[in-house]
């Protein structure tokens, strides 16, 4: 396990990340990719979101704010991205929740192929099957990735990447991401990252970041991605003050993100191979 050399790669390369994300969360998608040495580009119509992904080096689609005009876009951009062999990130927010979003996923999911699905156990678990539940856009309880359950669930997610030819990242209190063979436990981050809106959104996009930077080793690539929002996450939580709500937490992991090297990566990093 090497991927001590992919965040300087990330801002060695500076890679265009076509993001058609969600209006919550779209400006802390950008910030986190700039901290990360990356650029974005936020391209929703759908007249216009093949060119742009055409000048992009990945792309990232979130289905947070799915509406009649995005889908399209997010399709389009998808389809496109594939047939000039761009990595696709697929962030199938809430899958679960409504019969839309499923099926939206889902859809993505079979016609654009991606190269990476990032997602909790429940959406995950939702597109593997069709259907499913989830606590809003959060993962259900009973779904929830436990130290019990957890070579079941690994077993689980690794069949998920081997039916879909993707690297299935799959994030929660334990984390979990494999190419269908190889598979790793990620034990970084706080609990109160929970209490930012976006963390998740922030990752899938740093994860088409790494993937565009190194896209010859897609597993490392999503490997690092997952590290770096993690321990962002526990030096941000180590730098807050009497007075410091979530809002300076937020800020607090971007600059995290933005002042991280690879010696206090790969020192932080808690992965074991499962």
């Amino acid at each position: 396990m090497a991927f001590n050399d992919i965040l300087p790669s990330i801002r060695s390369a500076a890679p265009l990340v076509h993001c058609i994300t969600n209006y919550v969360t779209v400006n802390d998608v950008a910030n986190v990719l700039l901290a990360a040495g990356a650029r974005p580009i936020m391209a929703d119509d759908p007249e216009e979101v093949e060119e742009i992904t055409e000048l992009c080096a990945g792309l990232c689609l979130n289905i947070g704010t799915l509406n009649a005009r995005t889908i399209p876009a997010m399709m389009a951009a998808g389809r496109h991205a594939h047939a000039l062999a761009r990595p696709i990130v697929l962030d199938p927010v809430g899958a679960g929740a409504s019969r839309l979003r499923t099926a939206t996923a889902r859809d993505l999911l079979y016609e654009v192929k991606p190269t990476a699905v990032r997602g909790n156990i429940s959406e995950v678990r939702t597109l593997a099957m069709g259907t499913g539940h989830s606590d809003g856009v959060d993962a259900a309880a009973a779904d929830a990735v436990t130290e019990e359950n957890l070579a079941a669930s690994a077993s689980f997610v690794r069949a998920f990447a081997a039916e879909h030819r993707c690297i299935a990242v799959v994030t929660g209190a334990i984390d979990l991401l494999t190419d269908g063979e190889t598979c790793y436990a990620v034990r970084n981050g706080r609990a109160e990252m929970s209490r930012v809106t976006g963390t998740g959104c922030q990752l899938s996009a740093l994860t088409a970041a790494a993937l565009a930077a190194v896209p010859v080793r897609p597993l490392d690539a999503a490997l690092t991605a997952v590290v770096l929002m993690g321990v962002a996450g526990e030096i941000a939580w180590s730098r807050m003050g009497a007075g410091d709500g979530n809002a300076a937490y937020r800020t607090k992991i971007i600059d995290a993100i933005c002042c991280m090297d690879e010696e206090m990566l790969m020192r932080r990093a808690q992965v074991e191979q499962v």
